[in-house]
């Protein structure tokens, strides 16, 4: 084994230039796969973070929406009707919407901001900083702010650290930020604010008595996935009903499947896969084709045909290995960068990093298959 791993080593880098630029191929394919998968896994995850963050069992949604961006409202007496069962223990309309925000420093930009409603009676939401704050927003026209969000939407955490309140505009309508949140950005939304469900309507102009999400608390003991079943049966086919993994799972396939976003990611990381492979297959196959005659050698003296076809595998493994640890390096770094530029929850995990070790060796094996093809011709009859 030492004697096979040291001559593929020594034919390895016999050629640094070759040896380099296999070593860069392989780099190049662990970063474009670490950052693809980095990427979409953030945006997949950022865009549930506000499903995870909800304090309840079941919800309820129209039989219309299709995700958070889409949420077709339904008539409030449904969640009614599901407070009627003995399982639940409270429920709780929740109100979403685009609303119209005004930076504070520069009066003339608007963006679009997320905008989020809901009964302040309940714990409804686990989520850093809105239980210190949930009773501000009983006031007239305020809201909590979401620390979280682009720059686009002016520095407001830090003056409102600074002065602790900012006025500002939502939807032409004066308000207050009376304290500060976090939920994160996602596919929809580049910044949030939370308010009361009575200042939600009051900002939105949105008729009373309908609502986008039914939050539903069921009883210490009560079996989640039971109470949607009954649930579902008893209520009109208008709405449809959800445990809270099926909402976090509905709004995920969405993703993934309905927007081309899913299908560009995993394509390019098929890609990259690709183009890792067939470097080092180029490497591999050049380096066998160019010691054919001192493979065949070898064959004369007695050595195996495995023993030659196990130095090229090694030779697949040291360039795979090799090739990782700054591929690694490299995307923990981007990582760290795109989680500053773009606020969205992007950070390498072990099991991400051996995911992708160990798709990394399989890329490199795959090549040293299909370069030792070439190995059966070393024939000491033929060649000599």
């Amino acid at each position: 084994m030492s004697d096979r791993l040291f001559t593929a080593w020594l034919q390895l880098k016999y050629q640094k230039i070759r040896f380099l630029i296999a070593l860069s191929g392989v780099i190049f394919a662990v970063i474009i796969i670490f950052f693809q998968l980095g990427i979409s896994n953030a945006l997949f995850d950022g865009a549930v973070r506000f499903h995870q963050g909800l304090q309840g069992d079941c919800f309820i949604l129209s039989s219309r929406s299709t995700n958070l961006t889409d949420l077709a409202s339904f008539s409030q007496r449904r969640l009614s009707q599901a407070q009627a069962f003995e399982e639940v223990e409270y429920v709780n309309p929740i109100y979403f919407g685009v609303a119209r925000w005004k930076n504070p420093e520069s009066r003339n930009s608007w963006q679009s901001i997320g905008m989020i409603g809901f009964d302040l009676r309940h714990q409804t939401f686990d989520l850093p900083g809105i239980k210190s704050n949930i009773n501000r927003l009983q006031a007239r026209d305020t809201v909590l702010f979401d620390r979280n969000s682009r720059t686009e939407f002016g520095a407001v955490a830090e003056q409102f650290e600074r002065d602790n309140s900012v006025i500002t505009e939502v939807s032409n309508r004066r308000i207050k930020v009376v304290g500060l949140f976090e939920l994160g950005t996602s596919f929809a939304f580049d910044g949030n604010i939370l308010t009361s469900d009575l200042n939600f309507l009051r900002i939105s102009n949105r008729e009373k008595g309908f609502i986008d999400i039914g939050l539903i608390k069921l009883k210490t003991g009560a079996d989640p996935e039971n109470f949607k079943l009954k649930l579902q049966e008893y209520l009109p086919q208008d709405v449809q009903v959800f445990t809270k993994q099926e909402f976090i799972n509905f709004e995920q396939n969405y993703w993934q499947t309905s927007q081309p976003i899913g299908f560009t990611f995993n394509l390019n990381v098929v890609m990259s896969f690709i183009v890792g492979a067939v470097v080092v297959y180029q490497i591999l196959y050049t380096n066998v084709s160019e010691h054919l005659k001192e493979f065949a050698t070898l064959k004369a003296i007695g050595y195996s045909h495995q023993y030659l076809l196990n130095i090229v595998f090694q030779q697949a493994l040291i360039i795979g290995s090799l090739g990782y640890i700054p591929g690694l390096a490299i995307a923990i770094f981007i990582y760290k960068f795109a989680q500053q530029a773009t606020l969205l929850p992007i950070a390498m995990t072990w099991q991400r990093a051996i995911n992708i070790l160990v798709a990394t060796i399989i890329m490199c094996l795959i090549a040293g298959v299909s370069a030792v093809k070439k190995m059966k011709s070393a024939n000491p009859a033929d060649i000599f």
